[in-house]
């Protein structure tokens, strides 16, 4: 088909050719999440039809969550009834907490389901459903309150994040579960069924006593072996029918059920961990395979959920990590991209996230892509935008944007801009906007007193890509050298340290590029501002945003010290002071005199029972560091 002139003709001419092609990777997926926003039976068509485009071979269906059931259960017709609807959804970032009081929801019938598995298969496509368990579970729970530890009521979630109530592990529920899967597998002939796992806070099992008499009775350790019993008792089941079970990484706490394969997000920590154990492995850590994440500057971007994913950072990716053997690396079984949904409301929208990146992941998984020649895909690529737009799909330009870089320059920084044809980017530095007879970018641009930059990228005269705009709020700090003691999450950590003195704050609700994050790990930031200076005011930001698991540091120090090695305290803020603050920290300072100061910003460490991610790392998330 990719043969084929995209015109049409009354003769097509087909070079003569021999192909000998087969792909490196089993499992090339795509996921979609249909809870947080429901999507037509006849987009859920037209994505299977994007996945076998690229000749992937996967699509993960994630149809249950606390904010909507999407399948149609016969033997429990409240899951679809009660479950499939919520009073209301969130409105702009969690961040907000704003909420609409819309009844939202949808679902799909068996007879739909039916249709769309055998669409898929005439394209060569399995479908994977997924029905979460023991977490995210509120839809179910607001249908069927008796399956829960407390009895409810319950309601359908409006909120995004994870919610602490979860099914309980007594026998009704399983049998309920069995009754649900039973059900689901008669739909889909996967061989494997995909069951969640994933974020199922343990703070309603822990003050359960059906719970903690079961965790007795059978000799469990604790909550997380609890999850594994849970786990291991519905994996028994799906073997019985003959099928298998997949689950989120968290599966493997408390010790992993006999023949689960593993879906590894937080990193690929997880899939090594499995593989080395002898399971399966889907890899799809959120660094490289997360499309709700930004994948343009995300100043320029609509809003998403964090992060910084553009298409050649998914190129990069290799689903076989270095640290396994050969025999361990046979485990993996390939990789998928996972588009969630928290914002994303429409199928354009959806498009708009998944290409072109799809297009990377899809050479990657099949084993064709040479991180060397990037340039080569890209130029590639850049043909598939006619077939985009002469088929109606929705697709980001960001591979034309201009992207920047910043570097430490003479009294001040360096901003670097890149673009597909450098000699096409134009820009101003009074915050105008730039047209074909603006500046014409050459080289970097010495940024040495605080001032707006915008530029964008123009080809035969005409603007290609969106205007990009940055603020620089130069400072003494400003371009200076800086080491930390931990390194940030490779999620959030792309610019590295001099990510807080490069003269650019963040949005808040924006938490891509421009924010350091690390989790469970404290921020220990030394500045070397090159000579003693006065310091009259220190300035930083740090982010809490509970329901993706970041949260205000316990504790921030400022220390500052004339030769490097004595420091000196000049300042501290407690926990409250830093609640109090909403994160804008601000330290003044008379007469100080310093060339080196330091910050310290202590993590939560592990996120307290009664909050989202409980018992689970907390993420603590810091911007731009400004000496005055």
């Amino acid at each position: 088909l990719q043969s084929i002139p995209f015109q049409q003709s009354d003769n097509v001419k087909i070079a003569c050719v021999t192909i000998v092609d087969e792909p490196k990777y089993k499992w090339r997926g795509m996921h979609l999440d249909v809870c947080r926003h429901f999507f037509s039976i006849d987009f859920i068509k037209k994505y299977i039809d994007y996945i076998s485009m690229y000749k992937m071979n996967t699509f993960h269906w994630h149809l249950t969550d606390d904010q909507g059931w999407r399948i149609e259960i016969k033997k429990y017709p409240k899951l679809t009834e009660v479950g499939a609807w919520r009073d209301g959804s969130m409105v702009g970032h969690y961040n907000e907490q704003r909420f609409d009081t819309l009844r939202y929801g949808g679902f799909y019938t068996q007879e739909e389901i039916k249709e769309v598995v055998k669409y898929a298969q005439q394209r060569h496509v399995t479908i994977v459903p997924e029905i979460e368990m023991p977490g995210h579970a509120l839809a179910a729970l607001a249908s069927y309150p008796e399956f829960s530890c407390t009895g409810g009521p319950f309601e359908v979630a409006k909120v995004w994040g994870v919610l602490d109530d979860v099914f309980c592990p007594k026998d009704e529920t399983f049998t309920f579960l069995e009754n649900i899967l039973s059900e689901v597998i008669d739909l889909f002939p996967s061989k494997y069924i995909h069951i969640g796992g994933d974020e199922s806070p343990k703070v309603r099992w822990k003050s359960c006593p059906h719970c903690q008499s079961l965790i007795k009775k059978e000799g469990l350790k604790d909550e997380h072996e609890l999850q594994s019993y849970f786990i291991q008792r519905i994996e028994k089941f799906v073997n019985s029918k003959g099928r298998k079970i997949i689950g989120w990484d968290e599966i493997l706490e408390g010790g992993l059920a006999p023949n689960a394969a593993v879906m590894s997000w937080r990193g690929t920590e997880g899939g090594i961990a499995a593989a080395k154990q002898k399971h399966f492995v889907v890899m799809t850590p959120g660094s490289h395979c997360y499309f709700d994440h930004y994948q343009g500057d995300p100043k320029n971007e609509p809003i998403a959920f964090g992060g910084y994913t553009p298409v050649e950072k998914v190129y990069s990716f290799n689903p076989t990590p270095n640290e396994l053997s050969k025999e361990e690396a046979t485990y993996i079984l390939g990789a998928q991209a996972n588009v969630w949904t928290e914002y994303i409301e429409t199928p354009e929208h959806v498009e708009y996230m998944i290409m072109p990146r799809m297009a990377a992941l899809s050479e990657v998984l099949w084993g064709t892509a040479n991180v060397s020649n990037y340039k080569d895909f890209e130029n590639r690529l850049i043909t598939h935008f006619d077939f985009y737009e002469k088929s109606g799909i929705n697709y980001s330009k960001a591979i034309y944007e201009v992207t920047t870089e910043v570097s430490s320059g003479k009294n001040g920084v360096e901003f670097n801009l890149k673009a597909v044809n450098p000699k096409g980017i134009r820009f101003t530095i009074d915050g105008s906007e730039p047209t074909k007879k603006s500046m014409i970018y050459t080289n970097p641009i010495s940024v040495t007193n605080s001032c707006t930059i915008k530029a964008a990228y123009f080809e035969n005269e005409k603007q290609k890509s969106n205007t990009i705009e940055q603020t620089f709020n130069i400072n003494k700090s400003s371009g200076k050298k800086i080491s930390l003691e931990h390194q940030p999450h490779e999620n959030y950590g792309i610019g590295g340290s001099f990510t807080l003195v490069d003269g650019m704050k963040g949005n808040p609700s924006k938490f891509g590029r421009d924010w350091l994050g690390f989790s469970g790990k404290d921020v220990v930031a030394t500045i070397d501002l090159d000579r003693i200076e006065t310091i009259s005011k220190i300035k930083l930001n740090v982010l809490k945003s509970t329901g993706s698991w970041i949260y205000f540091p316990k504790e921030i120090e400022f220390l500052s010290s004339e030769d490097g090695k004595k420091f000196i305290s000049m300042k501290k803020f407690s926990s409250t002071e830093i609640e109090n603050l909403n994160g804008n920290i601000e330290g003044i300072f008379k007469n100080t005199k310093a060339k080196y100061f330091k910050v310290i910003a202590k993590n939560l460490g592990i996120i307290p029972d009664g909050n989202p991610g409980s018992g689970s790392n907390a993420w603590l998330f810091i911007d731009e560091i400004s000496v005055e």
